[in-house]
């Protein structure tokens, strides 16, 4: 066991006498300083302020991903120059955003996206919060029209309906040259020049012409790109089936390589009304037999270029026909056609032809010129694919030729 040490005896005046303790320990200088104050409060500052901004953060962070107000998905155009001011308002009005306008911008600045907004047509989704719809219009995210050019249209048909469609903007220079365009369906934003369509049309023809051409029939008739765009247009004019394309680039083909005259009304019609395409009225007999460049009753071989602008599928059946020995098709009735490699064959089907017409129409209209019957010619009744009644013809002397074909389908022709 540890003992305490003595106590020393105090007397009794001391011991009443109160005991003194020592000095607190003098302040440092150095922490009286100002600077060390003024540091403490910056720090303080300093902590308290990345406390306001983690709440600030916070806040943001929520606020910009929060759900948006739209109901529905909305398509909403900027316009070019529209400041992110002009863009708040324009949102707003839409519904896009809220009524806190102040959000949208602040959003802006703190996701620095104010110099990538971009003017354009955009679709926004159903409650898309203001980081989405930031996010669209600096990614320039622009809905993209489907515009659909139909085939068998002529270069001057396809201007005209690319100045009547409003999605595109200025004006084309000159009208392109026949056969050149690829019709198909093109994706566009709103605003896209015409002139800009017109190029991106030429650009597919050309690309796909070249690939078509490669990997043609060795002992196709045609000696370059153009004669094959050229006898792909006829095809294109002459069916409106998909199945038959092949078959009557064959009778054209045959009939090349024959030196027989082609014979085809679409041929006739395009030298007389050019680029506008449609005649209006049935085919005269006089014009059957009016020289021109055009006219395959008159000329050999093809004519100096296309008649329209083919699209994929004649200019596919131009460079592989089908392996077959017809010379002669003729309308069957029923929107396709009949096809034979003997005039006496093809007379029997245009006799058919003749019964299920008078079948169904009792009444015709006579053409101008008061033409004979015809023999080996379809009914006037029957109409190609630019929707012209052809007239009746007079039988070949020499050379029997081509019937022309029936009705294309009516919805080839219509741009969606």
């Amino acid at each position: 066991m540890t003992e305490r040490p003595p106590i020393s005896p105090r007397s009794p005046r001391a011991a009443l006498e109160p005991e003194q303790v020592p000095p607190p320990p003098k302040r440092s200088a150095r922490v009286r300083s100002p600077l060390v104050i003024a540091g403490n409060a910056i720090i303080t500052i300093v902590l308290i302020g990345m406390l306001g901004v983690g709440g600030i953060y916070v806040y943001g962070k929520q606020k910009i991903e929060a759900p948006g107000p739209l109901r529905e998905d909305k398509i909403v155009n900027i316009p070019a120059r529209a400041g992110m001011g002009d863009i708040a308002d324009i949102l707003q009005r839409e519904g896009v955003i809220d009524s806190n306008r102040l959000a949208f911008i602040g959003s802006v600045l703190a996701l620095k996206a104010r110099a990538g907004l971009k003017p354009g047509e955009y679709e926004f989704q159903k409650n898309a919060s203001l980081r989405d719809v930031i996010g669209t219009i600096v990614e320039g995210k622009v809905v993209q029209h489907s515009v659909t050019i139909p085939e068998g249209l002529t270069s001057e048909q396809i201007v005209a309906r690319l100045s009547e469609n409003e999605i595109f903007s200025g004006t084309i220079r000159e009208i392109p040259r026949e056969g050149s365009l690829l019709p198909e369906t093109y994706k566009f934003p709103r605003g896209t020049s015409r002139q800009q369509v017109i190029q991106r049309m030429q650009q597919a023809q050309k690309r796909l012409l070249a690939e078509i051409w490669e990997r043609r029939t060795p002992d196709v008739p045609v000696k370059t790109p153009e004669q094959l765009v050229t006898l792909a247009s006829i095809i294109e004019k002459e069916t409106g089936k998909a199945d038959e394309r092949s078959r009557v680039a064959a009778v054209f083909v045959n009939r090349l390589k024959q030196k027989m005259k082609l014979q085809s009304d679409p041929t006739i019609i395009y030298g007389l009304v050019g680029g506008k395409g449609t005649l209006g009225r049935p085919i005269k007999r006089s014009e059957i037999t009016q020289p021109s460049p055009y006219n395959t009753y008159v000329i050999e071989g093809l004519p100096p270029g296309p008649i329209a602008n083919p699209g994929r599928a004649s200019l596919e059946a131009a460079a592989n026909p089908a392996r077959t020995r017809d010379l002669f098709f003729v309308a069957d009735g029923t929107g396709g056609h009949s096809f034979t490699e003997t005039y006496e064959q093809h007379q029997k089907n245009v006799a058919r032809l003749r019964t299920m017409e008078k079948q169904i129409q009792n009444d015709t209209v006579e053409p101008e010129d008061d033409p004979p019957p015809p023999v080996a010619a379809p009914a006037a009744t029957d109409t190609d694919a630019t929707g012209e009644t052809p007239a009746a013809k007079p039988a070949p002397r020499k050379r029997p030729r081509p019937a022309r074909q029936g009705a294309a389908e009516p919805s080839r022709h219509v741009v969606q």
